[in-house]
């Protein structure tokens, strides 16, 4: 059966990537088909044979695709899957714009729906930047334009409940199954005994749905330390607001040196509207508790009370209030990495190959 994979842009290290790397484990030979390809940026995809498109030849989208809403699904409809017999789109964008043949199965891995256009609109509108006033202008058209993109996918996979709702709300479309992504939880778990340190860690791309500016301001008017990993456009910002209390590590860290701070945190925090949150599985599997937003993908990962705390109101007196009743729990590293292990990489790839193999067969 001959395989090929679709992904917006390859240009980052995140959640995503590593459900791309799962698929490639079940579908070695599926070539990886993008709207842009940045190899520095995404040393992970060294493993795909990788299939940019016409963008590829303009060197400020490889990294500011958001200038570029317009073409972007164009240049997915321009690819050519007719040799193809099934294609999975991992997607958040532009990805299902995909054409494909009766004969060949298009199977949508939604991580969501289209965010800048829906459920992140207003945080990606109401920025400085230039990008966001062509949003805005653009955005009744791009919308009419991702609900056809939307129709094109033979059946669609959520990635977590909360996205499910997503996709039935601005999509119309149901969804066959939701399937959790993928967590490593071996390279997380402890290797010796944890020793809790006095820091609250938050881990993450710097951008503005991930709400790390709670987060912040939470930890500074309790003034606890607060560690805060992770690169992005929102970080000029972030430190020049923060205080001595929070540190910044926006190097790129193994593995190994990112257990160590999950292991060793007090709690993870995180208080954005995830469409999943691998960062909290992770944490978990490293015994970490995790404080979280409840509406949101997180909110599917942590058993409150038992595993961490969720809080309702998606803001600074929010966490703060889950924190002060978090530090009245006696949360056992052992209970969260149990939680943790019902989100391991085995378990995806069996169930997505479970899917597949069940979806073929009804054709």
């Amino acid at each position: 059966m001959k395989v090929a994979l679709v992904y917006d842009r390859v240009n980052k290290i995140g959640g995503a990537e590593r459900v791309l790397v799962s698929l490639h484990e079940l579908f070695p030979d599926a070539p990886l088909f993008t709207a842009v390809y940045d190899p520095k940026g995404a040393p992970w995809a060294h493993i795909f044979t990788v299939k940019p498109s016409f963008l590829q030849v303009i060197p400020f989208a490889r990294k500011n695709h958001e200038f570029f809403p317009w073409l972007t699904p164009l240049a997915f409809w321009l690819f050519d899957f007719s040799s193809f017999y099934l294609v999975i789109s991992v997607t958040s964008a532009e990805a299902k714009n995909i054409r494909t043949k009766p004969e060949t199965v298009h199977l949508c891995y939604c991580l969501t729906p289209t965010r800048y256009l829906w459920s992140g609109f207003d945080a990606y509108a109401h920025t400085k930047r230039i990008a966001s006033f062509f949003l805005k202008v653009w955005a009744p058209l791009l919308r009419r334009l991702d609900i056809r993109a939307a129709k094109r996918p033979d059946s669609y996979i959520a990635i977590s409940n909360h996205v499910k709702k997503r996709i039935e709300k601005y999509y119309n479309r149901s969804v066959d199954v939701v399937i959790y992504p993928p967590v490593e939880t071996d390279r997380f778990f402890p290797k010796k005994k944890i020793k809790k340190g006095d820091y609250y860690l938050f881990v993450s791309r710097l951008v503005g749905y991930k709400r790390a500016d709670i987060v912040i301001h939470a930890c500074q008017k309790l003034h606890v330390p607060l560690i805060v990993i992770g690169s992005g456009k929102e970080i000029t910002q972030l430190k020049k607001n923060a205080s001595s209390t929070i540190q910044f590590i926006d190097t790129y860290l193994t593995d190994d040196k990112l257990a160590r701070y999950y292991q060793n945190c007090r709690a993870f925090l995180f208080a954005g509207d995830e469409d999943f949150g691998i960062v909290a599985a992770e944490a978990q599997s490293a015994g970490a508790p995790v404080i979280a937003y409840k509406n949101s993908g997180v909110g599917e990962i942590v058993v409150d009370g038992v595993t961490g705390v969720l809080f309702d109101e998606q803001s600074v007196e929010g966490l703060i209030g889950a924190i002060q009743k978090f530090e009245t729990l006696h949360i056992l590293p052992s209970a969260c990495i149990k939680q943790a292990e019902k989100f391991r990489s085995s378990r995806f790839q069996k169930e997505i190959a479970a899917y597949i193999h069940k979806r073929i067969n009804q054709v």
